[in-house]
């Protein structure tokens, strides 16, 4: 009997068991906030899409795939990835400031895209009370290289620890900006057109979503966008508000949602490959239980 794909990252990784946190819909907010302050990547989105008009089926196509390449087989995830390198190979985005052409496909775009999300989920989840040690925190960023790797950049220049992604950003802040099209994401999160009966929903639940997740940027981000840095404190404390409220709808109940990647991997592997922080607290024991018994050793 051959044994199922457990897919690339597997229920032992701590991609698998983050990404199965309902506070990934805030991180993946905070993410759009964050790369539209990089001006080319941002009008590169803006060049070659409606984004006002689709800006929904935008969010939702990008939690599917990373849905798919978290949970899906090891060949649903290599073919969303040739999807994603064969669409950025036909798109290009012009530079208004010097008239360069550039691909979509651009290595320092697609670097840009990869380390905003990579750091919106590990920062939101973390900030929200999602246990998590330094050395996971480490190991996430370090098996992203495969999500790197699927949307067309080499893993050896990408970061593989928080301390090279903080680099990162310290490089990269001198080209951010928000330029006009941040200006126009920003308004669209905060005021996203919806049909008039769903606008005291958008008012109740979507904006604090929104607000939420535009605190939890880092300062940097509040600087370009004209805002006052939140205190952290305050942030922290409303984000691990939300997500003790959101984790506690019942996973069996989130999990039915669509498009079920979740439960589709837990049908192929079995229910105990199913998404939990306690997976994550009883590796960190393990690995710290040598270090304990020397500490209890030299008491």
């Amino acid at each position: 009997m051959t044994e199922a794909d457990p897919g690339l990252f597997g229920p032992a990784s701590v991609t698998w068991q983050l990404h199965g946190d309902p506070m990934m819909w805030v991180a993946g907010v905070r993410a759009l906030y964050l790369q539209a302050l990089h001006p080319l990547a941002v009008r590169g989105v803006m060049q070659n899409s409606d984004f006002r008009k689709d800006a929904w089926g935008r969010l939702m196509r990008t939690a599917g795939f990373v849905g798919t390449i978290t949970y899906g087989t090891t060949e649903a995830a290599e073919k969303a990835g040739a999807r994603v390198r064969r669409i950025h190979r036909l798109l290009k985005v012009t530079d208004p400031a010097t008239g360069r052409t550039h691909g979509v496909d651009d290595p320092g775009l697609l670097l840009w895209v990869h380390c905003a999300e990579v750091d919106s989920y590990l920062q939101v989840l973390r900030r929200s009370g999602y246990p998590l040690t330094d050395r996971q925190a480490d190991q996430y960023i370090d098996e992203h290289r495969q999500s790197a790797r699927l949307v067309g950049l080499d893993p050896e220049r990408v970061p593989a620890t928080t301390a090279q992604l903080a680099a990162y950003f310290a490089q990269v802040r001198p080209r951010l900006a928000c330029s006009p099209e941040a200006r126009d994401v920003d308004d669209f999160l905060r005021r996203p057109p919806v049909h008039p009966l769903l606008v005291p929903a958008r008012a109740l639940l979507w904006r604090r979503v929104a607000t939420l997740a535009h605190q939890s940027l880092p300062p940097f981000a509040h600087e370009l966008y004209g805002r006052p840095v939140p205190p952290p404190a305050a942030v922290d404390r409303r984000l691990r508000i939300a997500g003790t409220v959101l984790r506690a709808v019942p996973a069996r109940l989130r999990r039915q949602l669509p498009p079920g990647h979740i439960m589709n991997a837990m049908a192929r592997l079995g229910p105990g490959s199913r998404p939990t922080p306690y997976t994550l607290k009883r590796q960190a024991a393990i690995l710290d239980a040598p270090g304990r018994a020397r500490r209890q050793r030299a008491e």
